[in-house]
């Protein structure tokens, strides 16, 4: 997300808090408008206490191909050869988009040698128990009503998901 932004928007999650005297507009990062829709879902209909968001994420253009020197020794290593720890702040810009999650999910990031689609596991405490047939139900009825939020139940892979049009996919 941007700095000194007027607003921090992830189409279908809040863009109807848009306004026109908003000059620098974020459209946030990748890994957040995957998050946000569902973590909407998931504090909508059940409550989210806390949370825990790990993405496992395409390498991206400003990481070395090779191994090379560099001041950060994560930096240094080759995104094509390497599982490269790495820092992210998604979790924390969720709650520039959803302001009622604010410090309530930290995240950290893996950097895996693939060239498209990413993953993010999320793991909450909410206000209340659940099952999982529950939260699948929730995921799939939001999915329906959605041009950002997918659902899934099929035995895909990465690969599978490269050029589909939508921000995020519950895999239940």
């Amino acid at each position: 997300p941007a700095s000194g932004a007027d607003a921090t928007i992830v189409y279908g999650v809040n863009h109807d808090t848009l306004r026109q005297s908003h000059q620098i507009i974020s459209s946030a990062s990748c890994t957040t408008n995957c998050l946000a829709p569902v973590a909407q879902v998931l504090h909508r209909e059940l409550g989210i206490e806390s949370g825990l968001m790990t993405t496992i994420h395409a390498y991206t253009n400003d990481q070395n191909l090779i191994d090379v020197y560099h001041t950060d020794p994560y930096r240094a290593r080759s995104a094509t050869q390497s599982m490269i720890p790495s820092k992210t702040g998604a979790a924390e810009a969720v709650g520039l988009v959803l302001p009622e999650l604010a410090g309530k999910l930290t995240g950290m990031a893996v950097r895996v040698p693939v060239i498209n689609v990413s993953l993010v596991d999320l793991t909450v405490t909410l206000k209340r128990e659940t099952t999982a047939e529950e939260v699948n139900a929730l995921m799939k009825e939001a999915s329906q009503h959605s041009k950002v939020l997918g659902y899934n139940t099929l035995p895909l892979v990465s690969h599978d998901f490269n050029h589909n049009p939508l921000s995020s996919i519950f895999d239940a």
